[in-house]
């Protein structure tokens, strides 16, 4: 068995921990679980503690775009994800990745400004 090297890397996270990754409310990844057959977190012990695989953590976030970012219907999100599996999972993608470039983009211009 292989030493993980990288200490960022969790197996799993809490409900609470994914909720802040996405500026969610708990309740709402609940209810999330319930409108999407496929997003099935880990449920341990005797209260039911929910943890999310990084496989969880990305249907949600492909959810969370379809939803909170473009603005889809929960039944509209369901069955475009069902449709088009793949192409929707790149498309999270590549928006996930055009929002950090942005990102990187407006801070470097903050720089390029303090310097004139």
């Amino acid at each position: 068995m292989a030493l993980n090297l990288d200490k960022n890397l969790k197996l799993y996270y809490s409900i609470r921990e994914v909720a802040e990754m996405f500026d969610l409310n708990e309740s709402t990844l609940r209810y999330w679980e319930t409108e999407f057959p496929y997003l099935k977190p880990k449920t341990t012990g005797p209260n039911k503690v929910r943890q999310y695989s990084e496989k969880d953590v990305e249907q949600i976030r492909l959810i969370h775009n379809l939803v909170k970012v473009r603005g889809f219907k929960i039944a509209a999100a369901r069955k475009m994800i069902n449709a088009n599996r793949d192409g929707s999972d790149r498309k999270a993608e590549v928006i996930t990745r055009l929002i950090d470039i942005r990102t990187d983009l407006q801070a470097l211009k903050r720089q390029l400004d303090g310097l004139q």
